[in-house]
């Protein structure tokens, strides 16, 4: 019967100092590579929660703006047939009147009848007060038709290319639309320089304008209670240089808080209390402006002396400077 002996290995079991350091070496690198992938794949993931929430508001501004102009449009027509049938009202009354004030002047006082009813009337009251009622009417009509004008061109679609936009006439659209926010109690001053013409989506500025105006009168509103001076936003607009342009929206109010400013621009970041705001506002706002138009959109605050957001915006795109 043959026997078999197991050989002793030709080399020891034991790795030397030498391999361990070299295997502690090899986790670390695997490591620190499963720890940035980790932090890029949570990178990732966050980006794509940010633009899927942006995409949904995106698409909720759209749908918005699709019923504003549908409800300005059904708003549009009776209110045409009002103004375009006031002249003629107008007319005619003045018709009336000068037949009323040729009957007066000849029988209206050698009849008693009709006398009787020129005093139950107030006859002479009506003839005052009518062209004053049709007056108030002709401006209630100018207004509705201003308003619908605005409300559709603000909420309309963009279009696929940028186009020359007056800045300044998106700044009152906006304006006008917030009108019953600030109307009597917050002042709005305009310091408008000469501003050309910005190649833009204009509709997306007039959301970026809508956004920082509504959080200024937020702020006053606020505080307008105990605040020791009357409230007030400033909007300045100026050209830069040959190439840029700026609009400042300032406020009186409280300021805003340095810990505040840092993270003013993050998605879903938001003082405001549960349930008022996405925290997506000044985000998409910052988007619109960095991203979309290639500019910049920073805020200047000192607490307890206001706050000022200033947007600053390349005239034409193809002239853009980036590291202005």
């Amino acid at each position: 019967m043959t026997m078999f002996s197991i050989e002793p290995p030709l080399y020891s079991t034991q790795p030397s100092d030498q391999d361990v350091a070299h295997l502690q070496t090899i986790i670390h690198y695997q490591q620190q590579a499963l720890l940035e992938k980790d932090e890029k794949i949570e990178a990732m993931a966050a980006e794509l929660q940010r633009i899927h929430l942006q995409m949904l508001q995106m698409e909720k501004m759209s749908i918005l703006g699709q019923t504003l102009a549908g409800i300005s449009h059904e708003i549009n027509n009776p209110i045409n047939f009002i103004a375009g049938n006031l002249p003629y009202i107008e007319q005619y009354i003045q018709d009336l009147f000068s037949v009323i004030n040729t009957y007066q002047k000849y029988h209206s006082g050698s009849v008693p009848e009709i006398q009787a009813i020129q005093d139950e009337t107030d006859l002479e009251f009506i003839l005052t007060d009518l062209p004053q009622i049709v007056s108030s009417l002709k401006l209630g009509t100018d207004r509705v038709q201003d308003l619908v004008s605005t409300l559709r061109g603000f909420c309309r679609l963009d279009e696929p290319v940028m186009k020359l936009a007056d800045l300044h006439m998106g700044l009152e659209n906006t304006l006008l639309l917030l009108q019953h926010r600030h109307k009597q109690i917050i002042k709005i001053t305009k310091q408008y320089g000469q501003i050309p013409a910005v190649e833009c989506h204009i509709n997306q500025l007039n959301q970026v304008f809508m956004n920082l105006l509504s959080n200024a009168i937020d702020a006053l509103m606020s505080n307008v209670a105990t605040s020791q001076q009357p409230p007030e936003i400033i909007i300045v607009t100026e050209q830069i240089d040959a190439q840029w342009i700026s609009v400042n929206i300032t406020d009186n109010g409280m300021g805003i808080p340095l810990d505040v400013q840092q993270r003013l621009f993050e998605p879903f970041f938001t003082t405001k209390p549960m349930g008022v705001g996405t925290g997506l506002g000044l985000s998409i706002s910052h988007q619109i402006v960095t991203e979309v138009h290639h500019g910049r959109l920073y805020c200047c605050s000192t607490p307890g002396d206001g706050t000022t957001f200033k947007v600053e915006l390349p005239i034409q795109q193809q002239f853009c400077d980036f590291q202005h």
